[in-house]
């Protein structure tokens, strides 16, 4: 009755977005007392939307983190909202009370964020702001006024530091030259700690020819607030448009961020509003050649675009920065990185953007002296990856949570992340220079960490298991078969590249074991008789490690497991893990029972924003969107990676569903059909 419940009042939460258009998220007669922001991304630079008109929630920025806040440990920072304007009509100020008929829309295909309404009998105003994906720090809006009757304008680009920098700094530049003058409204601050410089940098860019357009004033208000405004006179039915561009970068990016800020949002005037655009889209077509087609299913299309969505614009290709559980949409879990990452987010990008999952994977190479230190500190060999991790690779989780000293599998999670990046991309260099450290060291790991008590006892105790109500146990099922899989996947990349593998790693796995019940369910942990799970454990032994094949002991698992799931409290990704397995063992109505509840109780208003639970309140949870479309591509599109590279299994649709079509699939961009 409960679950019955959560679902029906989740559907009329999110009734406001009609799901029909597969690129299009649209929402008019919120509520912004339960309005909960989408977010505009491009793997660097987040924009969180808000319902107030011409303002940001806040703007997110990938690798600026500093200690402050919650647990003693770093957190991301909020950076200088550059996106927020004010408009005044004939003197008056345009905000909530006098914005009417407004309707937000979400264009997934173009990734703009697009706000529309009506300001009394005056004008029809609109405005569209864009995190621009070949610019990696630098966003643009874009700014449209139909005056009703003829109407003076005031607009006012505001920089306003967040609470927690300090040490702000205010400057106004102007560079006049005979083609072009350019006003640049720029802000800095140190972070809570010093540690970084934050800056930020934006500019008008008006329609008008050089001489023509509107004259510039700047404005000081206090030591952490100062603007830019200009004014114009606009005549009836006669449309206007202005843009504002901006950047914002840190010491953590640069080693000159003011000057660079400036700079970038010069080059970003002088480029012009038009380039701007052209360039962002031709980006973001290049990253829809790799999408999900659904036919027969307008709701689901609509929501699996909204996943791959937020999953593209929280990654980037080209960096060494690796996604949080909540991706660039605000500060959630201090925007730490953690197994969701490697397991829950990394496939779906690996299998169709293998640049971006290169980012990823980088992330964890570069940190992997750190991962040695930790290991060295607990007495082991080898490396250890931290159970949350942030700038610089060390231990970050909060000391009250005992998943940092204990929540070892993130280790094995890293090395499989590694050799699943070979046997996609089949790229021996990479595996030979970057692969081949990451998979001995965790081994390493392993091969030190298991206590050898004899033949098929070589057990791994004390841990934080993947269910993580499950608190020092010993012998937990996904631990294990993760550590087994790390040393055997060490041991195939030395034999690919001529190099001799420790005899040891393959003597070690072979000799892990994997507890089971008298009647061959796999048991969680050694302690384990059937209590409420948290999340998937056990059932990733099938999927994706691989471990349990045969159909009959999946089902068992399945069967005995789906039942120990509480209605809340429990992430998104675990109903995904059970929809993918279904939909590999035929079973077509459990897979889109499973698929469904993964997600739809989980979606917030009014744009369908998946949170972490169902009935949660912290969106955008790109971890459960990781884990449903692993189910879209490696469940109902039965995809598979083996050394070989991705193959196709059998696996069946729901019901109502006609054809499943996955495009730009790897390297090569295959295309995959299910019908």
């Amino acid at each position: 009755m409960k679950r019955l419940f959560c679902s029906l009042l989740a559907i009329l939460l999110v009734a406001i977005a009609v799901a029909q258009d597969p690129w299009k998220i649209s929402a008019s007669n919120f509520d912004p007392r339960n309005y909960y922001g989408i977010t505009v991304a491009n793997g660097m630079i987040g924009i969180v939307s808000s319902p107030e008109p011409f303002k940001v929630k806040d703007v997110v920025l990938a690798g600026a983190y500093d200690q402050y806040g919650r647990g003693r440990v770093s957190n991301f920072l909020r950076s200088f909202n550059l996106l927020n304007m004010n408009l005044d009509i004939d003197g008056r100020r345009v905000d909530a009370s006098t914005s009417k008929n407004m309707v937000q829309e979400l264009d997934m295909r173009k990734a703009a964020f697009t706000t529309k309404f009506d300001v009394g009998d005056k004008a029809s105003v609109q405005y569209t702001y864009y995190s621009l994906r070949h610019l990696p720090y630098t966003v643009l809006m874009d700014v449209t006024i139909t005056p009703k009757k003829d109407i003076t304008i005031g607009g006012a680009s505001v920089m306003e530091a967040p609470d927690a920098l300090r040490d702000v700094q205010n400057y106004y530049n102007e560079i006049d030259r005979p083609h072009v003058t350019i006003s640049l409204l720029t802000s800095s601050a140190k972070s809570p700690t010093g540690k970084l410089l934050m800056c930020a940098s934006n500019t008008f860019l008006f329609g008008e020819a050089h001489g023509k357009e509107p004259r510039v004033i700047h404005e000081m208000w206090d030591n952490n607030m100062h603007l830019l405004k200009f004014s114009k006179q606009l005549k009836a039915g006669e449309t206007y448009r202005f843009s504002i561009a901006g950047s914002s970068i840190t010491s953590a990016h640069h080693d000159d961020p003011l000057n660079e800020a400036e700079r970038l949002t010069i080059f970003a005037k002088l480029e012009g509003r038009d380039r701007l655009l052209q360039f962002h889209h031709q980006a973001w077509d290049k990253l829809w050649e790799s999408d999900i087609q659904i036919e027969g299913d307008a709701e689901a299309q609509q929501d699996v675009h909204s996943m791959l969505y937020h999953l593209y614009s929280f990654v980037r290709e080209g960096n060494a920065y690796s996604p949080s559980p909540m991706g660039l949409s605000g500060l959630g879990y201090n925007g730490h990185v953690f197994w969701d990452t490697e397991l829950w987010m990394y496939p779906s990008l690996l299998v169709l953007q293998p640049g971006m999952a290169k980012s990823m994977i980088e992330y964890r190479f570069k940190r992997l002296e750190a991962a040695k230190r930790n290991a060295f500190s607990k007495g082991y060999k080898g490396a250890m990856y931290p159970w949350e991790s942030a700038e610089t690779g060390v231990e970050e989780t909060p000391v009250w949570a005992l998943s940092g000293p204990f929540e070892h599998h993130i280790t094995a999670c890293v090395g499989i992340a590694a050799w699943n990046y070979y046997c996609v991309t089949q790229d021996k260099q990479w595996l030979r220079e970057k692969g081949w450290p990451i998979l001995q060291a965790t081994a390493d790991f392993w091969a030190s960490r298991v206590e050898r008590n004899g033949p098929g006892k070589y057990d791994i105790n004390n841990v934080v298991a993947a269910d993580e109500w499950a608190e020092n146990v010993n012998n937990n099922a996904f631990t294990n078969a993760a550590a087994k899989a790390n040393l055997q996947f060490a041991t195939e990349a030395a034999k690919l590249l001529g190099v001799t593998a420790d005899p040891d790693w393959a003597h070690v796995a072979s000799n892990i074991p994997i507890l089971k019940f008298a009647d061959g369910v796999t048991r969680e942990h050694a302690s384990y008789n059937g209590e409420g799970i948290k999340q998937a454990d056990v059932n990733l032994l099938a999927y994706p490690l691989k471990e349990v094949t045969d159909p009959k002991a999946i089902k068992k698992d399945l069967n005995y497991y789906e039942t120990r799931v509480p209605n809340e409290g429990t992430p998104a990704m675990t109903q995904a893990v059970f929809a993918l397995l279904y939909a590999r063992l035929g079973d077509a109505d459990k897979a889109h029972h499973w698929f469904r509840d993964a997600y739809i109780p989980n979606l917030n208003p009014p744009f369908r924003v998946i949170a972490e639970t169902k009935g949660g309140t912290n969106p955008y949870f790109a971890t459960g969107a990781g884990g449903i479309i692993q189910a879209m591509l490696m469940g109902f599109g039965g995809l598979e990676i083996t050394p070989q590279g991705i193959t196709q299994l059998k696996s069946v649709l729901p019901t109502k569903w006609k054809s499943l079509k996955i495009t730009g699939v790897g390297p090569e961009k295959k295309t995959f059909v299910v019908k």
